[in-house]
């Protein structure tokens, strides 16, 4: 839980700044760019990191393993591929911008690519933290960086802003935070030696690439949701409503799926090294099959929490957003699927058969195409939204469905289905519900969210007993 906060309480600091952008700063066509440009950067972060963090986790919980030469290697991979890459990004800066229609805005590129180098070197130190079980110090250097990224976003718009950097305050506002992350390891930096094993070498890249290929079809579907929205909308598909400025509608109205999102990446940081140390006990299939089905209950209270209070919600952004909150519930949906998902991949990660994680990630990748090509011109953001949800549950579906056979776990299967069910259907049904008075809309909504965790509670206490 604690490594978990390490992450989430960031991520929900960093909603402080969300309305001071769509507030105060930007209007829905430059944060359009800035949702474009950040979709680009999550998915280059998949091919940074390459599932080394992973891999690390694997090789150095083995028995007899020697960590510091692990780490090294692990830590050499990554700083090879990350300074390769973002060299290049920074050399090929200026027609990288041209190419994405920001002509003379390179210096987004440049500062992109090193916010990329060092968030990806220090992910292998983060991830020893992780494992050498310190999560007061894990959390603490997480914290205090995006302490500073909000202190610099509100010293740039509101004291020096100049509207010909715009957006790129809040790059240069990041850049300058992560680079106290060199500061904090500086002496694991210094103490680390670049290794290379002729044997273990090959092993980690040949586990990790697939783990690599699994974390891009989450990103897949956020990169085409948000750049494909752009290339394949129809023209004036929403009447007076530019491209760009359906792109920065959906990238506010996504910020609250993320909400979601947060819980499933604090829950990962926690469960990975978990799962690895648990996986030698006896009832580990038992104990993991009750992980999951406790994660499921939290996803759907964070998503019933938040879909039937969009109303009071929606106020942290500008009102010019609204117009896209219709997305919340299914990319909720979609990314409580994908974090049920992750759980599933155990068997694979555990059974070192991660090249089942390949191929189900090139299903994903492709059927996130399909289903955004055909979607997206018939219902916008919207249909992008509902293309998440079904890409995620396939994936879902699959994983379960091998992992049953090389893998067995008895996950809950049925009880999971109706909470989950339950709670799509309580969501739509009270937003169907038009209560004016915001006071009255809020109590009732509180009070659902009541009556929804009773039940929850009595039916753990033993109701799904009774009722079988």
């Amino acid at each position: 839980m604690l490594y978990g906060l390490g992450s989430i309480v960031p991520r929900f600091m960093t909603l402080i700044l969300f309305p001071i952008h769509t507030y105060n700063a930007f209007d829905p066509a430059e944060y359009g760019v800035f949702t474009f440009l950040m979709s680009i950067v999550a998915f280059m972060n998949i091919i940074y990191s390459f599932g080394m963090e992973t891999a690390y986790f694997r090789f150095a919980t083995k028995p007899g393993a020697d960590q510091k030469s692990i780490f090294n290697i692990a830590l050499t991979a990554i700083a090879s591929i990350s300074l390769v890459m973002s060299l290049a990004l920074i050399v090929l800066a200026r027609p990288i911008a041209v190419m994405l229609d920001l002509p003379g805005k390179h210096i987004y590129i440049i500062w992109l690519a090193a916010i990329m180098f060092i968030d990806n070197i220090s992910s292998i130190p983060f991830a020893r933290l992780r494992l050498e079980n310190k999560p007061l110090q894990f959390a603490f250097y997480k914290i205090a960086t995006v302490v500073v990224v909000i202190i610099l976003n509100l010293y740039f718009i509101f004291v020096v802003y100049d509207p010909a950097i715009g957006i790129g305050y809040i790059f240069l506002a990041n850049l300058i935070a992560n680079s106290l992350l060199l500061v904090f390891f500086f002496k694991t930096f210094i103490s680390w030696r670049p290794a290379f094993d002729k044997q273990l070498f090959p092993d980690m890249i040949r586990y990790s690439y697939p783990v690599m290929l699994t974390g891009l079809v989450a990103m897949t579907n956020e990169f085409f949701s948000r750049v494909f929205l752009k290339e394949w909308l129809p023209e004036n598909f929403y009447p007076g409503r530019s491209t760009e400025f359906a792109v920065g509608v959906f990238g506010a109205s996504y910020r609250f799926a993320t909400l979601m999102n947060l819980a499933v990446q604090a829950f990962r940081m926690a469960a990975e090294p978990f799962f690895f140390n648990n996986a030698a006990q006896k009832d580990s299939p038992q104990l993991f099959a009750k992980v999951n089905h406790y994660f499921v209950i939290v996803c759907c209270f964070i998503m019933l929490s938040v879909a039937i209070n969009m109303d009071v919600l929606k106020y942290l952004m500008g009102e010019s957003y609204w117009e896209g909150i219709v997305v919340v519930i299914p990319l909720s949906l979609g990314y409580m699927f994908l974090g049920i998902y992750y759980n599933l991949t155990v068997w694979y990660k555990l059974t070192d058969r991660t090249i089942y994680g390949t191929m189900i990630t090139l299903g994903g990748a492709i059927l996130t195409v399909v289903l955004n090509f055909v979607f997206i011109p018939a219902a916008g953001y919207l249909g992008s939204s509902w293309a998440t949800v079904i890409v995620y549950a396939v994936m879902m579906i699959v994983c379960y469905a091998l992992g049953q056979k090389y893998y067995p776990i008895p996950y809950t299967v049925g009880a999971d289905l109706f909470y989950i069910g339950t709670t799509i259907a309580i969501s739509y049904g009270v937003n169907s519900i038009a209560i004016e008075n915001l006071w009255w809309s809020v109590a009732f909504h509180v009070f659902v969210v009541m009556v929804w965790l009773g039940g929850v509670f009595t039916i753990e206490r033993g109701g799904w007993k009774r009722l079988t």
